[in-house]
């Protein structure tokens, strides 16, 4: 079940997918995906809005330093005259593959009418994506489309969407299996992805819910899909793809990364956040991914309250160092703790926390 799907002239490593997510999926964090066995990273999200394309905001989301191709980079908006310039300014900026953004359910970005706000308007939906398709086709820049189940239950077109893009050039479709009044609540549902993979000739990936190798195996079977998409599954834990990939492979699971591993992982991608976003707000925006990075494990709740309160790179990366090399003395590989077990080891971190400080302090 471990396939090379193909986005238009490129075959990739594999299909597993790192879904696109604001804020997480940065140059850094695809290439350590890219790195641990993952075969294709969509950037976040580029604004079609000319007057943002300069910003630090929007450079930064358009920064592929070092990055192995296909480049493939994501643009949202609702004009299709602009997503079309859009898909052209970022051609010329290095993307060799344009994804098309039907999928966001953010109040701040449907509010506008972009991201699946458009599937409400399929005329529109249909407008940009011929635009964009046509924009990219002199460049032989395949286009692809991330689209949600439909705007609510009473109206799933993820279907009708999918046959009208594909018939426009649309290379590969991408199928979140929730709607946008679901946002990431209740469960993924499957049926409208093989539906929409039973009717189309071009890949489609299956995208929702994915957070383990079995249940990337199930989805696959049942859905039919070409590829599968992880997304919040890989907050903090990159290694899944590399988990994936040996599962659909052999049928064996691989145990949980070496502790050491896991530490020069985390370390290098911090030193990689850093060079990106510079001191202070390269600090800040690196507590998340510490957090995800220690959650579940023993302790990690409380070393990420105390590590939250430290005020420079240096000491985010001393005291992630520390931490892992204490866990590394009492155990060889990661020790998730079932969900359970985390629940009732919440109280026992909060008395950790005081002992945690003293150790960063």
């Amino acid at each position: 079940m471990l396939a090379r799907p193909r986005i238009g002239p490129f075959e990739l490593p594999n299909n597993l997918f790192v879904a696109p997510m604001a804020g997480v999926t940065d140059r850094p964090f695809r290439q350590l995906c890219r790195r641990l066995g993952a075969g294709h990273a969509v950037s976040e999200m580029v604004t079609s809005r000319k007057d943002l394309w300069n910003s630090l905001k929007t450079s930064r989301r358009a920064n592929h330093e070092g990055e192995p191709g296909p480049i493939a980079v994501q643009i949202a908006g609702t004009d299709a005259a602009m997503m079309a310039e859009a898909a052209a300014y970022n051609v010329d900026r290095g993307a060799q593959i344009i994804d098309i953004n039907m999928g966001c359910p953010a109040k701040k970005v449907c509010n506008k009418w972009a991201g699946s706000a458009l599937m409400q308007d399929e005329a529109l939906a249909l407008q940009i994506i011929e635009a964009v398709v046509a924009a990219c086709a002199p460049q032989g820049v395949p286009v692809t489309l991330k689209m949600r189940t439909g705007w609510c239950a009473a109206e799933k077109n993820a279907l009708t969407i999918a046959r009208a893009a594909e018939s426009a050039g649309v290379a590969l479709v991408t199928v979140h299996g929730r709607t946008r009044e679901q946002g990431y609540s209740g469960l993924a549902e499957y049926d409208t992805v093989a539906a929409v993979k039973a009717a189309l000739k071009i890949p489609v990936v299956a995208n929702g819910d994915i957070d383990s190798p079995h249940k990337a195996r199930q989805v696959l079977a049942y859905t039919g899909a070409d590829a599968v998409m992880v997304g919040r599954a890989a907050q903090g834990r990159p290694w899944i793809f590399a988990e994936i990939a040996h599962f659909l492979s052999t049928g064996e699971t691989l145990p949980a990364p070496r502790v050491a591993d896991a530490r020069a992982w985390l370390i290098e991608h911090l030193h990689d956040h850093y060079s990106l976003y510079g001191e202070l707000t390269g600090m800040r925006s690196a507590r998340k991914h510490i957090g995800w990075a220690v959650q579940g494990l023993p302790g990690g709740d409380a070393f990420r309250r105390a590590m939250n309160q430290l005020e420079s790179c240096e000491a985010q990366v001393e005291a992630l160092n520390q931490w892992f090399g204490s866990l590394a003395e009492q155990h060889e590989r990661l020790p998730y703790l079932p969900l359970a077990e985390t629940a009732a080891n919440d109280d026992n971190d909060l008395t950790e926390e005081a002992t945690t400080r003293r150790l960063l302090a």
